[in-house]
């Protein structure tokens, strides 16, 4: 009877200390967990604006290759506009649309109202040279497009 109540002592002391081993085991992986699911890297991330005024895919290539022939655009022809498409357009616009921002790929107002200017003359913008892109901007942004 004694070697009974040895054996019974000894596998409740046992089945506690397992237990605790679990739940400390748990513990560890629940406070682990959440560092697993956020990672750290050690790049930095740059957002690349785009900017494409309502073009298609296929319309801001013909822009980007048009870039690429006379305004020195040196990206690649992958129909989003982005700072370097528009860093070239910008030396178009200052050269002959009366833009005369900085050369910085940003398309601010001063971008588009060259831009706009450009349009009126020759792509059927009819609305203001008021620097904002519009419907009527972005209609005659997609005509200028496709002419090229």
């Amino acid at each position: 009877m004694r070697t009974n109540i040895v054996t019974r002592t000894l596998l409740a002391t046992t089945t506690v200390a397992a237990l605790a081993a679990g739940s400390l085991a748990a513990a560890g992986t629940s406070f682990a967990a959440p560092a697993a699911a956020h990672p750290v890297t050690s790049e930095a991330v740059t957002p690349q604006a785009v900017n494409n005024l309502g073009l298609t895919t296929a319309q801001a290539k013909k822009v980007q290759r048009w870039l690429k022939s006379y305004w020195h655009y040196t990206g690649s022809i992958d129909g989003k506009l982005g700072p370097n498409s528009w860093k070239a357009f910008q030396r178009c616009l200052k050269k002959y649309w009366g833009y005369t921002g900085p050369i910085d790929g940003v398309v601010g107002k001063g971008t588009i109202k060259g831009l706009q200017r450009l349009l009126k003359d020759s792509y059927g913008y009819r609305g203001a040279i008021d620097g904002i892109a519009g419907s009527g901007t972005k209609a005659a942004f997609k005509r200028f497009a496709d002419a090229h």
